[in-house]
């Protein structure tokens, strides 16, 4: 009684409150907690075992299905190995490879009986040191590859059985695991080593192993995985650490797989007839995070059940407050320009009525904001538009002044004035140049042409240069085998910027011998067209190549170096897209090489 009355004699001493929480504590906090963590331990507890349960049975089920296919493997190499047609095969001793075929067709039955009419035997290979075995069918000769494989050398060394995963390639050229069992061929009155290696099928064991639950991996001994349900994980590590090299070792509970919490059950499995073992992991990466999900929820409607009552109580208390404090913090985005506001203030009071003046005041100021940002858009657009129109009549005043038919007459009179008079030298330039501006005339504003027009310039550009410098350099064309230029479609006037820079910059040092070379290749990747414009002058250094490099890639427009090579690289990249373009390579007093990377297109292919 005296109890009673000291308690509601300090609630009426306390605020309301106080008081509130007090009577909240008591009796809706300490009882909601306290019935909340018994009954969450006791759903994991039985959520655990139910799943640990499912995870053992799936484990002995993988387990059973690998002894009942390892023992049958077993039993097959047992016959193999004392089998009369194998060991007539292998003892023999053939003039000739026909003989050595047709004793193998004479003698491979049982092999093959074996692959048809067992599902779980992919492959059946015999090795032999004899010399008169050949490659053909299951039969192999023992290379210097073969003899030193540790599994070889592990074969002849013993007379059991051992089983060892093994990696092979299929015939697309993919590599996949597989497991073998592999064991010593006996051969009576013979000096000769032979090697059964019997390969598990990986599809039989998918089928018989796989289901929708749980996911399993196996390996042998200390080896990789060589089955797995997730197929990239075949030739991974183990899965688990320390002490699997227990005789019967066995692991239940949890494991880390790829960074994720998993319910693991792992066991190790003893061959028949081998001291091999097979271990078996098998896990289901859900049943952890069901469990949790579970746990959660509990926890949620925990929570929920303590913390609703106290935000009830509170919420009277502190309802002003965080009204006040949410208009404070949009007013205070306001006046640093960040009208994004993430708070509202609801209401009809007051504080409500603050807010949405605050917000016509916001709105306005955006609205001017964005007619200033329209204004200035609309004069640079203005801008921009006004220096197009001028370039564009630039053009068109440059070109209107260029009548090609003229400057082809006048040229050709030219060449047979000095043809007349006994001039040939500058009569063959002329004609030579003529050709060339023709060239450039014509392919002014084209889209494409042929790789051939495209040589035939720069050939006709390079004969004009040795009439310049004589014999202080000399040039080739090589193509590829299995290219045709006269087919291939490219840019037109690529060619020319680079090798006059082979000449004028590469060759500026070199009095005579000077080579430019151009070759035309397929792509290392084979898909696409190499133009590779080489010299053996003075080569770069370093720095210098760095510096080009820069440039192609990012001109500076306030530097006018390296500008023809830059639009040259431009110009590629514009039209067939990033991954083409050009490359430059170069060496002190060796040479450049400057390569252009172009798709492959033919004659009569869209290209736009």
């Amino acid at each position: 009684m005296n109890k009673r009355y000291e308690l509601f004699g300090f609630l009426r001493k306390s605020g309301i409150r106080r008081q509130l929480y007090t009577v909240y504590i008591v009796a809706v906090f300490l009882p909601v907690f306290l019935i909340g963590i018994f009954l969450v331990v006791n759903t994991y507890n039985l959520l655990t075992s139910y799943y640990r349960d499912l995870l053992e049975s799936d484990n002995l089920r993988v387990r059973t299905i690998l002894f009942e296919i390892t023992t049958q493997a077993y039993n097959i190499s047992e016959e193999l190995s004392f089998n009369d047609d194998v060991s007539l095969v292998l003892r023999g001793r053939y003039p000739s490879r026909a003989e050595y075929v047709q004793a193998v067709n004479a003698h491979t039955s049982a092999l093959d009986n074996y692959i048809h009419h067992y599902m779980e035997i992919e492959q059946i290979d015999i090795y032999c040191d004899n010399p008169n075995i050949y490659e053909y069918k299951q039969y192999h000769g023992v290379d210097e590859t073969i003899a030193g494989t540790d599994w070889y050398q592990r074969a002849i060394s013993q007379t059991g059985v051992f089983w060892k995963e093994m990696e092979r390639t299929d015939e697309y050229g993919n590599q996949y695991w597989g497991l073998c069992l592999v064991r010593r061929i006996p051969l009576v009155n013979s000096d000769y080593n032979a090697v059964l290696v019997i390969r598990i099928s990986d599809n039989y064991l998918r089928t018989r192993i796989d289901n929708q639950e749980y996911q399993n991996r196996a390996s042998v001994d200390d080896g990789v995985v060589f089955y797995a349900s997730d197929r990239k994980t075949y030739g991974s590590p183990q899965m688990f650490g320390d002490g699997f090299e227990e005789y019967f070792f066995q692991y239940l509970g949890k494991q880390k797989i790829e960074n994720a919490t998993c319910f693991a059950g792992i066991s190790a499995l003893r061959l028949y007839q081998s001291d091999s073992r097979i271990y078996i992991f098998t896990y289901n990466d859900k049943s952890y995070d069901n469990i949790r999900n579970i746990i959660g929820i509990c926890l949620v409607i925990i929570l929920l059940a303590i913390v609703v009552p106290g935000i009830l109580i509170h919420f009277f208390t502190s309802y002003f407050t965080r009204r006040v404090s949410a208009l404070r913090h949009v007013m205070h985005q306001a006046s640093n320009e960040d009208y994004d506001f993430r708070e509202i203030v609801r209401g009809d009071d007051e504080i409500s009525e603050v807010y949405s003046d605050l917000e016509v005041t916001v709105q306005r100021i955006k609205e001017k904001d964005a007619m200033m940002y329209q204004a200035m858009y609309r004069a640079i657009l203005n801008e921009q538009v006004l220096a197009n129109e001028q370039q564009k009549m630039e053009f068109k005043m440059l070109a209107s002044q260029i009548n090609p038919h003229f400057l082809y007459n006048t040229l050709e009179s030219i060449r047979m004035k000095a043809y007349t008079v006994g001039d040939r030298e500058v009569a063959t330039a002329i004609k030579l140049l003529g050709k060339s501006m023709r060239y450039v005339l014509e392919n002014n504003g084209t889209a494409f042409t042929s790789l051939q027009e495209e040589l035939n310039h720069i050939e006709i550009y390079m004969k004009i240069q040795k009439l310049r410098f004589g014999e202080k350099f000399d040039y080739a064309f090589e193509v590829q085998d299995g290219i045709d230029v006269s087919k291939c479609i490219t840019l037109p006037l690529l060619l020319q910027p680079i090798v006059e820079n082979a000449i004028l910059h590469g060759l500026e040092e070199t009095e005579t011998g000077g080579v430019v070379r151009i070759r035309i290749s397929r792509s290392a990747e084979g898909g696409g067209l190499c133009i590779a414009v080489s010299d053996n002058g003075c080569g770069m250094n370093l720095e210098t190549l760095a510096r080009i490099r820069t440039d192609i890639a990012m001109k500076n427009p306030e530097k006018k170096e390296s500008i023809g090579l830059y639009n040259i690289n431009q110009r590629v990249r514009l039209c067939y897209g990033s991954e083409y373009g050009m490359t430059i390579n170069s060496e002190r007093g060796k040479g450049t090489t400057v390569a252009l990377h172009l798709p492959i297109f033919l004659s009569g292919w869209h290209t736009g």
